[in-house]
């Protein structure tokens, strides 16, 4: 081949890149065009209108079930512990044994105000002989007033003693009774704190008893909190662990600060339940006032790539995922702090196909 063939070529190879350029150019145009004009999907949803709502200003605070009646049981004597008929657990009627404490120390009290009353009885049996005597010779003025004054004297002194002696052994022998510990109402024994053996004395509690079936939650709320409650009012409590949520009614507010969290002590009265027991841990809900809002069904609510929002649909029934601030939920709804505004229209249910830029054909009733 020549040099004159090569530069022949040359322009002939350029136009057939250029018109093949041409080509691609226009199969790419056809493409955009074939998918600008692709239709979005249509979805059957529930379409509801957002509205305002008045919501209750709730302020939380957490509690502690305990027992209204409770009871710390110890020993009026000082001995040692020879029995203990209950354990941690175990259910009591009013009345029944707990534990006994070794009474001999009270026994040997109750020997010596004996003795001390047959002595004192014997004494007042001289005394009443000589009373008997002298006061005859007395009358007959066989002896002077002065000796008979003494002799009366040792008689009222003799009658004393013996009424002290009797005191004395009516004392002790009452004592006795303490000696036995009983449970004081029906309950259950929620603490152990001495075992056999160990030294029993008054004021150190051995057991504690707690009626289960009075239960009452004890919580603590700030002024501001406590001048809007009353007595009687009804509240919602949550306690752990548990799905729903229990209502009480404010038995008791007591005025007078604790001087260390510097709250107020609320008691609020619990329905009898099986699932509660003192000890529980307890969040209570106070309704201490109202405010507008926006609430939404809780299907409404999505959570897409880590994004919370919304499907927001508009005047052409085109749905749009927009992102939402949440706050509180309850009874199924949730609250929309930010990101909606009342008189939109948003996507109910089923939203989990549903895309941003999808049709939507409203299969609700209206309202949200």
């Amino acid at each position: 081949m020549n040099h004159r063939t090569t530069n022949a070529i040359k322009p002939a190879a350029l136009m057939l890149a250029l018109a093949l350029a041409l080509a691609l150019s226009g199969c790419g145009e056809a493409d955009k065009q074939q998918q600008a004009t692709t239709p979005a999907a249509t979805v059957s949803a529930d379409i509801g209108v957002v509205q305002k709502t008045v919501s209750p200003i709730i302020t939380t605070a957490s509690g502690t079930i305990i027992a209204e009646q409770q009871a710390q049981i110890a020993s009026r004597l000082t001995g040692f512990i020879r029995d203990i008929n209950v354990q941690e657990g175990q259910n009591v009627v009013a009345g029944q044994r707990l534990f006994t404490v070794d009474p001999a120390d009270i026994q040997g009290q109750v020997t010596q105000a004996k003795a001390g009353l047959a002595q004192a009885e014997a004494t007042l049996a001289d005394a009443r002989n000589d009373y008997q005597r002298f006061g005859t010779l007395y009358k007959e003025e066989a002896i002077p007033k002065q000796q008979w004054d003494k002799i009366r004297l040792q008689h009222d002194v003799a009658q004393q003693q013996v009424a002290a002696a009797r005191a004395g052994l009516a004392t002790a022998a009452a004592q006795m009774r303490y000696a036995t510990l009983t449970a004081p109402f029906s309950g259950i024994i929620t603490q152990k704190l001495a075992n056999v053996g160990d030294l029993a004395t008054p004021g150190r509690p051995v057991l504690v008893i707690e009626n289960q079936s009075r239960l009452q939650v004890q919580t603590g709320v700030s002024s501001d909190v406590f001048a809007r409650l009353k007595q009687g009012e009804s509240v919602s409590i949550q306690v752990n662990g548990a799905d729903t949520a229990i209502t009480g009614k404010i038995a008791r507010l007591v005025p007078t600060a604790d001087p260390i969290t510097r709250t107020y002590p609320v008691k609020i009265d619990l329905p009898p339940g099986p699932q509660l027991q003192s000890g529980m841990y307890v969040l209570v809900a106070f309704a201490t006032g109202e405010r507008e809002s926006i609430r939404v069904p809780q299907s409404a609510v999505l959570d897409r790539a880590g994004i919370t929002g919304v499907f927001v649909v508009d005047a052409q029934d085109i749905a749009h995922y927009r992102m939402v601030r949440v706050g509180d939920s309850s009874d199924g709804q949730v609250e929309i702090q930010a990101g909606l505004s009342a008189g939109e229209r948003i996507v109910v249910s089923p939203t989990s196909k549903l895309q941003s830029g999808d049709k939507v054909i409203n299969s609700g009733t209206g309202n949200v």
